[in-house]
C-alpha cells in the first residue's frame, strides 16, 4: 500500500458503518469480576482512540509498533528513557533546542550524559565508548539541514552496540523511513507535518524491536504523557491530507530556494543537500525529496528587523510543517537554550532565519519575499 492510501485506508470497519472512527473518551473501563482482566482499563495504559492511532503511526513508518505522546518533547524524552544510569548518548551539536534542553539539564539527573559533536558524519570507532548507549540524529539537521548518512551511522553504532534515535520531524514518514535504514526508534514532533494545522501538540514514537516497544509501553504508562482521545482523533484525520500537504509545502520550498539563491541580498540559503555535492547524494539515496524548510541569511547590510516586519505571509513564530508559512530566528527562539558557544559549535549564527513553507502560492510567497527585503535596503 503506497503511503497515500495508507493515510487514509489504514483504519477501516468502524462502527454503524461510519466513515471515520468514534472517540471514545472514557477515562476508564469495566473489567471482567472474575479474572479483572478487560483489553482496556485505564486511559493511561492504552485507550481505543489513541490505538487507533497508534496503528496509523505505525502503518505510516512500515513499524511493528507505535506510540502516541503529548508533545514531541514527550516522545523524545519516551525515546531517551531506554538510557540507564552510566549510560552516554552522542548527539549533534545542531539539535533542536528542547532536545539540547532535555539532555543538558534533565538527563545528568537520571544518571545518564550526553556528548555533542559536530559532526556525526565524521564518527569514528575511537569515538565508542562502553557507556556509549545511543546516538541521537536528526538529518536533515534543525536548522542548518546538513545531511547525515544514517546507513553508514547505523553501521556504525551497531558495531559497538548502541542504538540510533532518529528525529523525523522534517522527514516525516512520506519522505524518509529510518526503521528501514536500519534505525532503531524514530521520533516525531506530531505537531509539526502530522498534525500539519499549528492547532495541535503531539508527539510520536515508532519501533520494529518488542523490548523497545515494552520499554516505551512502559514510559506511556509510568510517566503519563499521553495524548488525550481527542487530539488522538484529530491527528488522525490531519495525517490524511499529510502526503497532499507536503507536496505542494515542498513545490513551495523549491521556488523560494530558486528565488533566494538569486537574490544578491542574500548571504546564505540552506536546504537539504546544499552544503555540499556528498551530501546532496546521500540525502538523495536515503530520503525522496528535500522538504519544506529552508534557512538563510540576508545580506550584511540589510536590517533583519525591518525584513520581518515588512512580511505580510509567514508569521514570526516558533514551529513548522503548518499550512501557513513561519519563519523564526532560531539564536533566539528555538534554540536559546543553548549558549552562544554551541549555537557557534553548530553553525547557528545569530542573522540565521529559518523558513517553514506552507500551502500558500508560490507566487505570493516569493512577491512577499521581494517587498520585505526592498524594506529591508
Amino acid at each position: 500500500m503506497h503511503i497515500q492510501t495508507a493515510a487514509v485506508q489504514t483504519l477501516r470497519d468502524f462502527e454503524h458503518g461510519a466513515v471515520v472512527p468514534s472517540v471514545h473518551m472514557a477515562s476508564t473501563f469495566e473489567l471482567d469480576p472474575a479474572t479483572d482482566d478487560g483489553v482496556y482499563a485505564y486511559q493511561r495504559g492504552s485507550n481505543p482512540t489513541r490505538a487507533q492511532l497508534e496503528t496509523v503511526l505505525s502503518a505510516l513508518d512500515g513499524a511493528r509498533h507505535g506510540f502516541a505522546f503529548a508533545s514531541g518533547m514527550a516522545a523524545t524524552a519516551a525515546a531517551l528513557s531506554v538510557l540507564e544510569v552510566g549510560d552516554e548518548v552522542i548527539l549533534p551539536a545542531s539539535v533542536y533546542g528542547g532536545t539540547y534542553r532535555f539532555v543538558d539539564l534533565v538527563l545528568p539527573k537520571r544518571g545518564a550524559t550526553a556528548r555533542f559533536v559536530d559532526d556525526l558524519g565524521a564518527l569514528t570507532d575511537a569515538d565508542f565508548t562502553p557507556a556509549t548507549r545511543a546516538v541521537f540524529i536528526e538529518t536533515p539537521a534543525n536548522p542548518t539541514l546538513r545531511i547525515t548518512d544514517l546507513r553508514a551511522l547505523v553501521e556504525l553504532a551497531h558495531r559497538h552496540g548502541a542504538l540510533v534515535i532518529v528525529d523525523n520531524t522534517f522527514m516525516t514518514p512520506v519522505l524518509q523511513k529510518p526503521l528501514a535504514l536500519g534505525a532503531d526508534i524514530v521520533v516525531q514532533s506530531a505537531t509539526k507535518y502530522l498534525a500539519g494545522h499549528s492547532d495541535l501538540l503531539a508527539g510520536a514514537v515508532t519501533v520494529d524491536d518488542d523490548g523497545l516497544a515494552d520499554a516505551l509501553r512502559l514510559a506511556q504508562k509510568a510517566e503519563g504523557g499521553v495524548l488525550s482521545p481527542a487530539d488522538s482523533f484529530r491527528l488522525i484525520q490531519a495525517v490524511k491530507t499529510l502526503p497532499l500537504r507536503l507536496e505542494r509545502q515542498q513545490a513551495n520550498a523549491l521556488a523560494i530556494v530558486d528565488f533566494l539563491r538569486g537574490c544578491e541580498d542574500v548571504a546564505q540559503v540552506h536546504y537539504p543537500g546544499s552544503h555540499s555535492e556528498e551530501e546532496a547524494r546521500v540525502h538523495a539515496s536515503q530520503a525522496s525529496g528535500t522538504g519544506a524548510v529552508v534557512s538563510f541569511e540576508l545580506a550584511p547590510e540589510l536590517d533583519r528587523i525591518a525584513f520581518l516586519q515588512a512580511l505580510r505571509y509567514p508569521a514570526y513564530a516558533v514551529s513548522l510543517g503548518g499550512v501557513e508559512s513561519l519563519i523564526c530566528r532560531p539564536a533566539t527562539m528555538t534554540h536559546e537554550a543553548m549558549t552562544p558557544q554551541a549555537r557557534a559549535n553548530a553553525g547557528i549564527s545569530d542573522e540565521l532565519l529559518r523558513l517553514s513553507l506552507g500551502i500558500e502560492h508560490a507566487a505570493d510567497l516569493v512577491a512577499d519575499l521581494e517587498q520585505a527585503l526592498a524594506a529591508a535596503r
